[in-house]
């Protein structure tokens, strides 16, 4: 039987597939080195536990040369440019750590670049949880970035972080540009395989109604390009507003809180069960247990429940307490 190019629909549903499966090996091995580790040390390497997960299931199925579970769903082959062999091992590797290597790193240099450029003094601004670890990714990208941003005057942090918010966006933007792209060419669904150059084919027969499914997607990719050039003016006229309300947000989370009475800092009340240290930018569950902002988003991330008497409710319920004392 021969080999045709897969058509979009079954590149997205063995991406879904794909995804489906990683999801559910995230969830067990969080849930594994939570139950070991306990709530802070998860809440701590989380994303990295996210990346083994991934880099575990890449490995064992595209870098070992098999078919990955989305793909065996719909019956489809990696093949390289020539769309006569399949991939190089070097070929594969490269696609394993541009899907699952590269977005983590971008994603902690970016966290880690907007931190260090509105710290104001970049000497103390230091995590709450204490010193790295030299086999950690986090910590090597967090001592890069803060090695690099200390060589910067005030005048270029300054400067530097309405780039960095713009490059954000323009992460963000890359991204919806190249699925409709996708939609109107029918290949590359992910910019990994589209910078490795790797392709599928299906092994199935061409049915009678693959040209309309390929006009049909087609049409998709415009309207998203149309939307996507109107996301784009949009954004540029509120580039200013959106500038001006994070800066005010910025100066509101940053309030001196020494106006809280000094016995209270040092009671078992005021401390966050998650991460047993002194309770930052108090918040609120429906159930009216107090924890803080960053430790009980992130729990809600995984779990949306209150993780003492493990009421259910939704991430928006959360009430952040702005004058608590």
């Amino acid at each position: 039987m021969p080999l045709i190019p897969a058509n979009q629909p079954q590149l997205i549903r063995s991406s879904q597939k794909d995804e489906y499966y990683q999801n559910c090996l995230r969830n067990n091995t969080n849930e594994a080195f939570q139950t070991f580790a306990g709530s802070k040390r998860w809440l701590e390497w989380r994303k990295e536990i996210e990346l083994l997960a991934d880099l575990a299931y890449y490995s064992l199925t595209t870098y070992a040369g098999y078919q990955t579970l989305g793909e065996e769903y719909v019956n489809m082959v990696q093949v390289d440019p020539s769309k006569r062999r399949v991939p190089s091992h070097s070929r594969r590797a490269a696609l394993v750590f541009l899907h699952t290597f590269l977005p983590y790193c971008l994603d902690k240099l970016l966290v880690y670049l907007e931190n260090d450029l509105q710290a104001e003094d970049l000497d103390s601004h230091a995590s709450p949880g204490g010193a790295g670890h030299w086999w950690s990714p986090a910590s090597c990208v967090r001592a890069q970035t803060r090695r690099l941003v200390s060589l910067l005057t005030e005048p270029q942090r300054k400067a530097l972080l309405p780039m960095l918010l713009v490059f954000q966006q323009a992460v963000t933007l890359l991204h919806r540009f190249h699925v409709a792209v996708f939609y109107l060419r029918g290949t590359f669904y992910h910019l990994s395989k589209r910078a490795t150059g790797i392709t599928y084919l299906r092994v199935l027969g061409m049915s009678g109604d693959d040209r309309l499914i390929r006009n049909s997607y087609r049409a998709l990719g415009m309207v998203s390009l149309l939307q996507l050039g109107l996301t784009l003016v949009l954004q540029f006229n509120n580039l200013r507003q959106r500038q001006r309300a994070r800066q005010e947000w910025k100066l509101h989370r940053n309030l001196p809180s020494s106006a809280q009475p000094v016995e209270a800092s040092g009671s078992r009340a005021s401390r966050c069960i998650l991460c047993l240290e002194e309770r930052r930018h108090s918040t609120s569950t429906p159930c009216g247990h107090l924890f803080c902002w960053e430790c009980i988003t992130e729990w809600c991330n995984t779990k949306a429940e209150c993780p003492l008497c493990r009421e259910k409710f939704l991430p928006h319920r959360l009430v952040y307490l702005r004058n608590y004392r």
